[in-house]
Formats: structure tokens, sequence, C-alpha cells
């Protein structure tokens, strides 16, 4: 996580956060705010079901 410099009284009135940083909080919410990808992933968790991150596909795939 990066590290944000805080500027105000007691709560910050901005900050400051890399593009990527910014690009990876939107792309969460707009997971979270689909409920049928959501309902998806639930499923998907309560099956007993091996899970493999997205890097080692990719990488499998050679993309």
């Amino acid at each position: 996580m990066n590290k944000v410099q805080v500027h105000g009284r007691h709560e910050p009135e901005w900050i400051t956060i890399s593009k990527d940083e910014y690009d990876s909080m939107n792309k969460t919410i707009e997971v979270l705010s689909d409920k049928n990808l959501m309902t998806q992933i639930r499923k998907g968790k309560q099956k007993d079901v091996k899970s493999r991150d997205f890097e080692e596909v990719a990488k499998e795939l050679g993309i």
C-alpha cells in the first residue's frame, strides 16, 4: 500500500494516491456493486474447488 499525505486539521481534506491504486479501487467497487457477479463468487466459494491466481493462469497461457 502506498503512503498518503494528510492535509487539514483533524480530518483529511484530500489524499493523494497513485493512478494504479485509484484504478484498482474503482475496479473493486465495480465488482462489489455487481450483484450477479457477487452471487457467482459466493457460489464458487461454497464449492470445494481448487482455485488458482490469475497471474499463474496467464503465465501458463502465455498472456
